[in-house]
């Protein structure tokens, strides 16, 4: 497949750092992408794939190997479990909240609480994306992928991604390889007939956030609108004449402790238990009985705490940064690192290892970085 003439990767994702490829290709196609995928492999060069660019953070050298950029695009109705229910196969290079947009226009429920978030429907599943109480985990029935290892392509059921909090096997954590190295072709969601009418909303995180009371009813188009509202208000919804939306969303993980070390934090910092308490049921045959009940089980439970209020009360406030340096934290939300106008990538990690040095120094805590690093360190 030919190469594209190369554009700095600065101007191919959303944080805008990023020096020029060696090689730049266009798949448009699933069929295309396959096709480049076995190509670089077959030729042993670096190699990364490339969506919207939204969970990058891209090193100031140039890149030496390919990039290929995913611009296949699609959506196909399928049969759903049931009358209620209907499939959507969506392409992976489809951008995420077109996505997001059509399903609501066609009244189906599931994903409409993650409207806004930037990036391409392939790397939706990679790290479990999510917002508001709802994970793509609720609505993914299978993905087509082809993998490294082998150049195969096949069918995977969500089953066997071990999604969790903003992970996958398929997820290049800082500092490790994913555990399967494979690249997304496709996407199978199944959601929910609702139609366009007003309904109560189920989760308690959305209606907190947007403000609704238990009970209280309102259309898919409703949750939608505001929460893109909500987004815009802390600088998530990317808009090219705002600096605090040039970023890579969320740049630190909200971090997941054991309810342990959950207590030693101040009681004032929002924590989220990971799984529900539940009340232990011993069954004792009556004739094994002896009148001596055993103690019940110790479960080590893991609570996620937010790494935004971390970060703020460790002393950086919105819109921190050094003097004379082109990176700051966003002026709306101090999760984001933005790049407040032709900053380097070396800007931005040394912001990004002081805001760790302060929550560790505080907390004893080490933050750990949700985008995908391509040549640059922490």
């Amino acid at each position: 497949m030919p190469d594209v003439d190369p554009i700095p990767l600065s101007q191919l994702t959303t944080l805008r750092t990023g020096g020029v490829p060696a090689h730049l290709v266009d798949a448009h196609s699933a069929e295309e992408l396959v096709e480049a995928l076995r190509s670089v492999w077959a030729d042993g060069d670096s190699w990364f794939v490339l969506g919207g660019g939204s969970n990058l953070f891209v090193g100031d050298e140039p890149f030496d190997g390919t990039v290929i950029r995913v611009r296949s695009t699609g959506i196909e109705e399928l049969p759903g479990s049931d009358p209620d229910h209907v499939r959507l196969r969506v392409q992976a290079g489809h951008d995420w909240d077109a996505l997001v947009a059509e399903t609501v226009e066609r009244g189906l429920a599931g994903i409409e609480a993650m409207s806004g978030i930037p990036g391409t429907v392939g790397a939706a599943p990679v790290q479990n994306i999510g917002a508001y109480g709802q994970e793509i985990v609720q609505t993914l029935v299978e993905v087509e992928l082809i993998d490294e290892a082998t150049g195969d392509v096949s069918v995977v059921s969500a089953a066997e991604l071990g999604l969790g909090f903003r992970t996958s096997v398929l997820k290049q954590h800082y500092g490790s390889v994913p555990q399967r190295s494979a690249v997304i072709l496709s996407v199978t969601l199944e959601l929910e007939r609702v139609g366009h009418g007003e309904r109560p909303i189920a989760g308690e995180q959305l209606r907190g956030a947007l403000g609704v009371a238990a009970g209280e009813s309102v259309s898919l188009r409703w949750i939608r609108d505001h929460v893109l509202a909500t987004r815009a208000r802390k600088g998530m919804v990317l808009d090219a004449e705002d600096p605090d939306t040039w970023s890579a969303g969320s740049f630190f993980q909200n971090a997941i402790v054991s309810e342990a070390f959950a207590r030693t934090l101040p009681a004032a910092c929002p924590k989220w238990p990971m799984a529900p308490e539940l009340d232990p049921v011993t069954v004792i045959p009556l004739a094994a009985f002896d009148g001596i009940l055993p103690p019940p089980p110790v479960e080590r439970r893991e609570v996620k705490v937010s790494a935004a209020w971390l970060i703020e009360n460790a002393g950086l406030s919105r819109g921190f940064r050094f003097p004379r340096s082109r990176a700051g934290l966003s002026t709306k939300h101090t999760l984001a690192l933005t790049n407040r106008g032709e900053a380097t990538a070396a800007e931005i990690a040394q912001l990004a290892r002081f805001v760790q040095s302060r929550v560790a120094a505080e907390f004893g805590l080490i933050l750990q970085p949700e985008p995908v690093l391509v040549g640059v360190e922490l």
